[in-house]
């Protein structure tokens, strides 16, 4: 081998080392081959968020309050166990424990079962007009947060195109936000328990699910204006270099 031979060799093996695999590149939006299901957290995070709700409405109806608390409690704790004994992902075992604990403690607190749903119609709705606020100030948060993902940080800002569909994709996540947050404190304010808990799980991971493929849609065709962008720029610089000459 000669010498450029061998230079250019370790040039390019030097260049593959410092990009990264394709793998670790993969996203929620970029991974194809990934199910819906998968990238929205799998059968765990489905389960993980149903359980407690399913076991604090019927023993609430049956059993009163305070059986209700004990119970969602109980299934909180021995779903983190069971997640850390098979040395799983903890992760959604801990958050659905922090938030049982939290809704819960309300419903403890304010001696009614409609209480263990309210801190749920509270953060939907912090949630909704932070998503919103973010697309009227021209900031969409999935934009943001796509971004940091995709390590191109705030660039896509400086395409409109790509801006405007970062900000439909944040709107399909205000409007989620907005429709469980109204809907669900029109149940609580009428004391349904028995349809808020329903309505947790119903417009759970149905809406999730709507909004994750119009967000996947959304952010695929910004990419697009974005990769156009880049296109345009790479060839309009040879350009520039030779009339600097």
């Amino acid at each position: 081998m000669t010498e450029p031979e061998r230079a250019a060799g370790e040039s390019s093996t030097g260049d593959d080392a410092r990009r990264p695999s394709a793998a670790s590149r993969k996203t929620a939006f970029g991974d194809p081959d990934a199910s819906v299901l998968e990238q929205m957290g799998g059968v765990r995070g489905l389960v993980f968020s149903s359980i407690p709700v399913l076991t604090f409405v019927p023993v609430n109806a049956f059993w009163g309050l305070t059986a209700a608390i004990w119970g969602a409690l109980g299934v909180a704790v021995a779903m983190l166990a069971w997640s850390l004994a098979r040395r799983d992902n903890p992760q959604p075992a801990i958050s659905g424990f922090i938030g049982v604990a939290i809704c819960v403690f309300i419903a403890w607190r304010t001696g009614d079962a409609k209480g263990y749903f309210l801190y749920g119609i509270i953060t939907q709705a912090v949630y909704g007009s932070a998503f919103a606020l973010s697309a009227i100030a021209g900031w969409p948060l999935v934009g943001v947060i796509w971004g940091f993902l995709d390590g191109k940080g705030m660039a896509w800002r400086r395409i409109p195109p790509a801006r405007r569909w970062y900000t439909v994709a944040t709107g399909f996540w205000a409007a989620l936000f907005a429709i469980r947050a109204v809907l669900q404190y029109i149940l609580y304010l009428n004391d349904e328990v028995n349809w808020l808990g329903a309505a947790r799980i119903g417009m759970g991971w149905p809406l999730a699910l709507v909004a994750f493929l119009g967000t996947v849609w959304a952010v695929r065709r910004a990419m697009a204006h974005e990769k156009d962008a880049e296109s345009a720029v790479a060839e309009q610089s040879p350009g520039d270099a030779a009339r600097g000459d």
